[in-house]
């Protein structure tokens, strides 16, 4: 038998620690949780992207009575960045979850489908997505999503 370890680097900061670009992306995140449809979980998430170009798109979760027709606050900005930016890469994405009257205390991540379709920007255009997590606690910084999704689909499999 053989046996590999796999690991995530993962750094963790202070609000007051990142950079003023950094600042903008999770405040423009957790302003866009105001703007979520979320009628059934009461679990609002926004995202920021922040694009090669310098443009920063936002977006939230829209839920819909028939599961799973909602869609998650990362791929509904991501998507929504490519269409308006389709040659331009995606440099970071910044996630805040609200829920109860607060921000949620420790940082969300993202669900295996919007990994996999952050990754799918990152080998898009062979540029890393680093991703921000905030949380009221700390903010969680990966500087890229394979560190979150390691052997992903697809990325061995290259036929």
């Amino acid at each position: 038998m053989e046996e590999f370890k796999i690991s995530a680097k993962i750094q963790v900061y202070d609000y007051n620690e990142l950079n003023p670009v950094e600042k903008k992306l999770i405040d423009d995140a957790k302003e866009a949780v105001q703007r979520a449809y979320v009628p059934y979980s009461h679990f609002q998430v926004g995202a920021a992207v922040l694009l090669a170009n310098r443009e920063i798109i936002t977006g939230n979760n829209q839920e819909n009575v028939a599961f799973p027709s909602g869609l998650c606050a990362e791929r509904t900005t991501l998507f929504y960045a490519n269409a308006r930016f389709p040659d331009t890469a995606v440099d970071t994405i910044a996630i805040a979850a609200y829920t109860h009257g607060d921000f949620t205390e420790e940082p969300i991540t993202p669900c295996g489908a919007c990994r996999q379709v952050i990754l799918e920007a990152q080998n898009r255009y062979k540029h890393p997505v680093k991703i921000m997590l905030y949380g009221k606690k700390a903010i969680y910084v990966v500087e890229q999503i394979t560190d979150l999704l390691p052997l992903a689909f697809g990325s061995f499999d290259k036929g």
